[in-house]
């Protein structure tokens, strides 16, 4: 749920003892304006109308708050790749269509989140709760390679799922970082960034060797996913999925 629709009622709500709920609305809102890196933990708390020491009631430092925003956006952003992919329903190419439109709505959407997870600075792996979270998240996105690793042709050579989801993530967060943000930050485009993010996978699955207009004809023709330890060949990347901290 995007933060300007609960902006007013978290400030009313810290009246009532939820001091940690403004906080968290008043840093949504000071991103949205200035970016994760434009303000400080003593503007969040002149935002949410309280005194300069009272956010170390809940939050240990800036880093801590918005690691705590990060974390709650990896969840929203989870959620929202989850029902896309709907387990590769109806098929495995239109599924994964819908996850990559997800990636690009959800930055559209919810531009504060977004700079909080990806545009923050603070360390991924600093946090188990947000590290945990945004796993989650780039599994959905390895679950989709996996299936499409599963519809490599034969005597084509199987591509490791893991490098496939990596490949793919960069292309979808390249398009939303640069296009598709809700924010001032967005690039004009002669194109809808979905139509360049798809032209762009299109174009990388044709360079793999894979048949770019195949879809199942019936339910069942897909081969079944492939186990992550059989496809990848290599864990989860150091700082977690999406890679270490700048």
């Amino acid at each position: 749920m995007s933060w300007r629709k609960e902006h007013g009622r978290a400030e009313r709500g810290y009246h009532h003892g939820n001091l940690k709920e403004a906080l968290l609305q008043a840093a949504l809102g000071l991103i949205a304006e200035k970016g994760a890196a434009g303000f400080t933990f003593a503007d969040a708390a002149r935002m949410a109308g309280v005194s300069a020491a009272a956010p170390y009631r809940h939050f240990r430092d800036r880093d801590e708050l918005l690691s705590s925003i990060a974390q709650r956006g990896f969840e929203q952003f989870e959620a929202r790749l989850s029902a896309a992919w709907d387990d590769g329903r109806p098929d495995t190419v239109t599924a994964f269509e819908r996850v990559g439109k997800a990636y690009l709505a959800f930055a559209r959407e919810e531009p504060a989140f977004y700079n909080a997870m990806f545009e923050s600075g603070v360390p991924v792996d600093a946090n188990a709760a947000l590290q945990a979270a945004s796993e989650r998240a780039f599994n959905i996105i390895r679950a989709a390679a996996e299936r499409l690793a599963a519809l490599t042709p034969p005597g084509t050579p199987r591509p490791p799922a893991m490098m496939m989801a990596l490949h793919i993530w960069s292309m979808a967060h390249g398009v939303a970082s640069l296009f598709s943000r809700g924010d001032a930050a967005r690039r004009k485009l002669p194109m809808s960034p979905d139509e360049l993010l798809e032209a762009e996978v299109l174009i990388y699955l044709r360079g793999l060797g894979f048949p770019i207009d195949r879809r199942p004809a019936t339910k069942g023709a897909e081969p079944p996913p492939v186990p992550p330890e059989a496809s990848s060949g290599s864990g989860v990347p150091p700082g977690g999925p999406w890679g270490k901290p700048k």
